[in-house]
């Protein structure tokens, strides 16, 4: 039953001339005063989240995003600061990219946030998906078997970090330490200065296809589908469920996922989808240009694939899909109770925020979704 509501928030600015028939993403450009916006739009976001009784804020890692989608370089610096700002909420990392980290780096950064926030601070991380910025960063991003190898030594280093006591690792692109006296003797280990407080450790990853969940589930990595059209979501849940049985784990039916929908509310389904319709349709104009089309046609095969639909979906595909709920609040709250019956283990539901869509326009969306949606759902009964 879902009990934790969240927001993706991923430091989108305001934009003017949006929609289909909008300002085209290349030939947008901001000041550099527009950016620090994101900032402050995020302080006064996490207070709101955090007095209507949210769950958690999160946010994403990205680099050089002159255009103003997405413009957080450093989620751990953002969300300790963020966590200041506020007393219970908790901040998420959506996430950070470790091909242009180093995941000791990360791991002694994430370790002093945990500290300082009291475990506030939720750690995520992801292979990347913008050329631009991880192969500015030296990594591989257009190779993606590269990509993958060094995204999965990296993890396998940062858990070691933040798990064990002291560590050493040997591999293709890192041995930790280097073999070389130290003091008068020969170094074999080293232990990371500070460890988190807070345990177990608690690590998130994009599901982005089946073979991210197969890899993800034996280490105890926990998943986010965000967007996800209903068949492709059903197909990767229920695979984390036989994954997570095949190495000895009893996982209800949507555990350990975070499902995020897009949302709108109206006094009618239409209205609704007309209102969000260009913000809907500027997320796309930015998204679809990297694959990031999570639905289907009718014989299941996903957008973009041979035969598939291809493109920018529209509002329409987006509600049909179930990866958008839009209309009156009972219409709303029956879509996410339907969510609930389907997937007994699911306890996090995530809304993203769409990029374009004005700070205003979404805050009074949370306000009536608090107001009017979360009475009707019983994993919330007060």
């Amino acid at each position: 039953m879902i009990s934790k509501l969240s927001v993706l928030y991923v430091g989108s600015l305001d934009l003017d001339d949006i929609g289909l028939e909008g300002t085209a993403p290349d030939a947008r450009r901001q000041p550099p005063e527009r950016f620090a916006e994101a900032y402050w739009t995020a302080r006064e976001l996490a207070q709101l989240m955090e007095e209507l009784g949210f769950h958690r804020l999160w946010t994403a890692e990205h680099h050089f995003q002159r255009e103003g989608y997405e413009v957080f370089p450093n989620l751990i610096l953002l969300n300790t600061w963020l966590a200041t700002q506020t007393q219970r909420l908790e901040f998420g990392c959506a996430f950070n990219v470790l091909p242009m980290w180093h995941p000791i780096r990360l791991a002694e950064d994430y370790a002093f946030a945990d500290i300082v926030t009291g475990g506030r601070v939720v750690l995520g991380i992801a292979r990347g998906y913008h050329s631009r910025e991880v192969e500015s960063f030296g990594a591989p991003m257009l190779d993606q078997e590269a990509n993958r190898a060094l995204f999965e030594e990296q993890v396998e280093l940062l858990v070691k970090a933040l798990t064990e006591d002291s560590f050493r690792h040997d591999g293709a692109h890192y041995t930790v330490p280097p073999r070389i006296p130290y003091r008068g003797y020969q170094l074999e280990d080293v232990s990371l200065v500070p460890r988190p407080l807070n345990r177990p450790l608690e690590l998130w990853q994009a599901i982005s296809s089946g073979r991210s969940i197969a890899w993800m589930v034996p280490r105890g990595i926990k998943g986010m589908v965000t967007l996800t059209g209903e068949r492709i979501l059903d197909g990767w849940l229920r695979q984390f469920q036989e994954e997570a049985a095949a190495v000895g784990r009893d996982v209800a039916l949507g555990e350990d996922v975070c499902v995020g929908v897009g949302l709108y509310l109206g006094d009618s389904v239409e209205q609704a989808m007309r209102e969000v319709e260009p913000y809907h349709d500027e997320r796309y104009k930015w998204f679809s240009a990297f694959g990031i089309v999570r639905y289907t046609d009718e014989e299941g095969r996903q957008w973009g694939s041979p035969g598939a639909p291809s493109g920018s979906p529209r509002i329409e595909d987006g509600v049909a899909q179930g990866a958008w709920l839009c209309g009156p609040p009972e219409h709303v709250a029956e879509r996410i109770r339907a969510l609930e019956e389907r997937y007994p283990g699911l306890d996090q539901l995530m809304l993203h925020w769409p990029e374009g869509m004005p700070k205003a326009v979404f805050f009074e969306q949370l306000r009536r979704f608090a107001a009017e949606v979360v009475p009707l759902l019983p994993g919330f009964a007060r």
